[in-house]
């Protein structure tokens, strides 16, 4: 089957861009060679996906005509070509927004947590400042303890994403 004798779709896209970008690519290149099976959109979506997946563009190499020149990271490139094995053995059927999906979702956790920790804190140091010495140090303690839980979350999702 060749390039041109089918739509791709966005995680379809996303899985060829990282593949062009094992060995460099420039922007342009990669619209033009998929702008016979995708919208430049699309393209752009999936340019923006592959960045979640370790595409990062190499500023010393830019050109005025083909503009950023992309690498994928070979290391998170093999973690997802794993992931897409494992989809593909168990039936998934776009990976590459699974796993974006499911990226937004940690680190929106992280957010709610570290902000859930900020607020014990502030509101134990309120509680502190109008005598209730009691209950500002139990909200002191559930800031620490939340606190303590986000940092370990963090290190854990930093060796994931």
């Amino acid at each position: 089957m060749t390039l041109t004798s089918q739509k791709l779709s966005v995680g379809e896209l996303t899985a060829r861009v990282l593949e062009m970008a094992q060995t460099g690519v420039y922007r342009e290149s990669i619209f033009e060679a998929f702008q016979p099976v995708a919208t430049k959109r699309q393209i752009r979506s999936a340019i923006a996906q592959a960045k979640q997946f370790g595409l990062h563009s190499v500023a010393s190499l830019r050109d005025s005509e083909l503009g950023t020149y992309y690498q994928a990271d070979s290391t998170r490139y093999q973690l997802f070509q794993k992931a897409l094995r494992t989809s593909a053995l168990t039936g998934g059927e776009d990976l590459a927004q699974q796993l974006i999906q499911g990226t937004q979702a940690i680190k929106t956790m992280l957010v709610v947590i570290g902000g859930s920790a900020l607020s014990l804190f502030g509101v134990g140091s309120l509680c502190l400042l109008g005598g209730h010495s009691h209950t500002g140090g139990l909200l002191w303690l559930g800031a620490a303890l939340t606190g303590g839980i986000w940092a370990v979350q963090r290190s854990v999702v930093k060796h994931l994403v």
